[in-house]
Order: C-alpha cells, then structure tokens, then sequence
C-alpha cells in the first residue's frame, strides 16, 4: 500500500501531466497546494511579509512557464521548493545590496488575515500571557529574528527550513544541494551560536 508522500507525488505528476495536455485547471490545483508552503519558505529567508509575497507570486509565474517542459526528473514539490529557495535568495541579497530596512515579524498570522482568508498560515507561538509577559516574550522574539538574520547564509537558511513543517534533513540537503552530514552540522552551528549571541 502506499504511503502519503507517495500519493502526494502520484497526485502531483497527474497534475502536472494534465497541465502539460491542456487542462489548466490542474495548475490551479497545485498553486492551491503549494502557494503556503511557497510562502513560508520565502518567510523564513526573508523575514519580510510584502518580500515573500512576492517572491511566492513570482515562484508560481516560473513554474508556468516552465511547467510545459517539465521532465519530472525530480518530484515537483523538490522542484518548487529549489525555484523558491533561490529567488528568496536573489531577493534577500538584492535587499542586502541595496541597504533595504528589514521588518522583522514573526508572529502570524499576517496582518489582516482572517481565519476565512486562506492565506499564509505559521505555526507560530501566539501566547496569551499578561501584558509585561507578552511584551517580554515579543522582545526576545524580535531579537531572535535580529540574530538570526546577522547569522551566516548557509547556517540561516539550513535552520529556518528544519523549523518549518513537514522539512526534515533529507529534504533541505536536496534542496540545499549539500550532503546529509553537511546540514545536521550547519544546523547544530546555527543553534549553536544563536544560543551564544542570545545567551541562552
């Protein structure tokens, strides 16, 4: 019998194969199934709400145009996640380079998002502590995210993607392009010297 990750990849090929026949509507389906996990990625390396919209919306733009001469060499969800991956990048680099006022948000969900919205969800904690708690805890969270974006590229982005759903180390070493070992160890860095700086 099998599981569910090899449904999901029997569903997406179909998807794919119904596009590449002229049925538009299975591109729909997999912008449904993919437009969140495309934002939380781009979220996690650019910690800008409006960036990762727009890195999302761009994601989905390629994906169609290269969608008719897609292979299926790899699964399409490793595909995605790679055209993801490196257009947050580009963006966050191009940020960089041109001195772009980060805005650090980590709580969700987005503002203005109703439960109805269907918009990017997180699985981010939202406390119901007192008010002196609350202000706390948004204290260090912010300094969390400060830190976190001083970290190195390769130790930033390995840790974001291992704290958000459904990416373990396999599926970030692929995305990645690196070894299994690499990324276990990237990963233990990054905690690593977030505790230091953070002194935790």
């Amino acid at each position: 019998m099998s599981n569910p990750a090899e449904k999901a990849m029997t569903l997406d090929a179909e998807l794919v194969a119904r596009f590449q026949t002229g049925d538009r509507s299975a591109f729909d389906q997999l912008v449904e199934k993919y437009a969140d996990k495309a934002y939380q990625i781009a979220f996690g390396i650019l910690s800008h709400r409006q960036d990762a919209e727009e890195v999302a919306q761009d994601v989905f733009i390629r994906i169609h145009r290269a969608l008719p001469s897609f292979r299926g060499d790899s699964e399409f969800s490793t595909w995605m996640y790679r055209i993801t991956v490196n257009l947050a990048r580009n963006k966050y680099r191009w940020n960089k380079s041109r001195g772009a006022q980060k805005n650090f948000s980590m709580d969700a969900p987005p503002e203005g998002a109703s439960l109805e919205s269907n918009g990017p969800a997180f699985d981010l904690p939202t406390p119901k502590p007192s008010p002196d708690e609350q202000a706390a805890f948004k204290e260090l969270e912010n300094l969390i995210a400060a830190e976190l974006e001083n970290l190195p590229e390769i130790y930033r982005e390995a840790l974001v993607m291992r704290n958000m759903d459904d990416m373990n180390y396999n599926q970030i070493a692929d995305l990645l392009g690196c070894k299994l070992g690499t990324i276990k160890s990237r990963i233990a860095r990054a905690r690593e010297e977030l505790r230091r700086r953070l002194k935790l």
